[in-house]
């Protein structure tokens, strides 16, 4: 899997997420979209939660503070965090 970086496009960002899923808990490509809730339609639990947060912090480099994570719900949610912390590099 790739490493993430601020020249990276929400859209870009987003296909990478459908992959990241995808590979580290088999869910299915088609039930990935930027409205599935996480937790309800992808059932993603707490653990889950922490593993995709420490995953994102490998791959960006970054540390994602969990109290900004636990607003995240829906894939596009999480498209966002990555985003905005992404822009941060640039600055």
């Amino acid at each position: 899997m790739s490493t993430l970086n601020s020249a990276m496009s929400k859209e870009q960002l987003y296909d990478w997420m459908v992959d990241m899923l995808h590979d580290m808990f088999e869910i299915d490509k088609a039930d990935i979209t930027p409205q599935a809730n996480l937790y309800t339609d992808l059932d993603i639990d707490s653990i889950d939660a922490v593993d995709i947060v420490v995953k994102l912090n490998q791959l960006t480099g970054k540390r994602i503070q969990p109290d900004v994570f636990r607003s995240v719900r829906t894939v596009n949610d999480v498209v966002e965090v990555l985003a905005a912390l992404l822009a941060d590099e640039k600055a």
